[in-house]
């Protein structure tokens, strides 16, 4: 068992939710692993992780070596996150689910996938990405540094050459008439919902709910005429919700009330990768890679390190953090049950964006990473900026390779 906290996209989900998990007086471990990046800025997209660098799976340092002898001797948080891994804090168990961690450690190693012929991508704002517009509006003194990230560098437009290369994909057109890695920032989608062999349906604010039962992403994006090709899906989603089950906790709603919000959370998730496993829908096969939820404080439940947080009303901690915590810790949990049980895969986006939030240079948060350590969030506090785009991409493409 290994201990994280959990975090939102698109919106606000504070790390107040683990205050009594994660303690902030904790001693950080007396000989943290220095991040590889050579300068003290700690926005350095530079350091996020590289894509085709044969080495890219051992760039973040976390990650274990691979031939170790007694590897199967250690837990997963051993293995795979031994700078912040703590046995003696409670966390999300994904070992009790039989799951399968892949050797690079940014995810599991559920399917292997192969013969892809159209790539969805599925969820919130973090795939869809929050761009700076093009403009340098830090120059204008109009935003300050961190405000947004380019679109180019949004994960989803980072994995798109990579997979094109991999399985022979039609690119989706980039001109200014079809711009498929745009964003259309009136409606929060991409600026083109589908082109080439690529299609997105996320959506800026979108929680489970949108993907089949509110809304039809899953539908909207695969419609009965592309079922018959083999399909990788890709998404994030569960933020927006964790923000609202944290919300509901700092206005004191009641326990039976919160813990039923937290099952139904959990329920429209696996709903909707079920829809994926009924027999026949997918003659061609269908292969699912979705990340858990990230937070911005490190693990120190401290929300004033990022400005918004309090600026977005959610400057307070809830009365009763320890209930929070466990609702929290058991949606994390019912994301691995269901990638195990529907044979899908999941990316560890909580575990490896510890360390490199808005408490990334504090070596008394129990995430600590070095002194030097990329931040991973814009100034929103829930999305990526650049590194942390890049970040996600490689987790991604990691459990797709393997």
């Amino acid at each position: 068992m290994f201990s994280r906290t959990s975090s939102g996209s698109g919106a606000l989900l504070l790390a107040a939710a683990l205050i009594a998990a994660c303690p902030d007086d904790e001693e950080p471990d007396p000989t943290p692993t220095p991040a590889a990046d050579d300068d003290d800025a700690v926005d350095d997209d530079d350091s996020a992780p590289v894509l085709d660098d044969d080495d890219a799976i051992d760039d973040d340092d976390s990650a274990p070596p691979g031939d170790d002898d007694d590897a199967t001797d250690l837990s997963l948080g051993e293995l795979c996150f031994p700078e912040i891994w703590d046995p003696k804090v409670v966390g999300p168990d994904y070992e009790q689910f039989a799951m399968t961690a892949a050797s690079h450690c940014w995810g599991t190693d559920h399917q292997d996938i192969a013969g892809v012929e159209r790539v969805v991508f599925l969820g919130d704002s973090v795939t869809v990405g929050v761009p700076n517009f093009g403009i340098d509006l830090e120059a204008w003194g109009w935003l300050p540094a961190g405000a947004g990230t380019a679109v180019a560098e949004f994960y989803r437009n980072v994995l798109v050459p990579e997979l094109v290369a991999r399985f022979g994909l039609e690119a989706p057109a980039t001109d200014f008439w079809e711009n498929w890695p745009g964003v259309d920032v009136i409606n929060g989608t991409g600026a083109v919902m589908e082109s080439g062999d690529f299609a997105i349906c996320a959506k800026w604010g979108a929680r489970n709910d949108d993907l089949i039962q509110d809304n039809t992403q899953i539908e909207d994006c695969i419609p009965p005429g592309e079922r018959g090709k083999t399909t990788l899906v890709i998404m994030t989603s569960g933020g927006n919700d964790l923000a609202s089950l944290t919300g509901d906790h700092i206005d004191g709603v009641d326990s039976a009330t919160t813990w039923a919000k937290a099952e139904l959370i959990a329920a429209q998730l696996r709903a909707a990768m079920e829809w994926f496993r009924v027999p026949d829908r997918f003659p061609s096969g269908v292969f699912v890679v979705y990340g858990n939820m990230y937070e911005f404080t490190d693990a120190t439940a401290d929300t004033s390190s990022c400005a918004a947080a309090e600026l977005a009303g959610f400057g307070q901690p809830p009365p009763d953090p320890d209930l929070l915590a466990d609702q929290v810790i058991w949606i994390q949990e019912e994301y691995m049950s269901i990638a195990v049980d529907n044979g899908m895969d999941m990316i560890w986006m909580l575990e490896h964006f510890c360390g490199h939030g808005f408490r990334n240079d504090d070596p008394r948060s129990r995430c600590f990473r070095g002194i030097d350590t990329p931040r991973w969030f814009d100034l929103s506090c829930t999305h990526p900026n650049a590194a942390g785009h890049a970040a996600i991409a490689n987790m991604f493409l990691s459990v797709v390779d393997e």
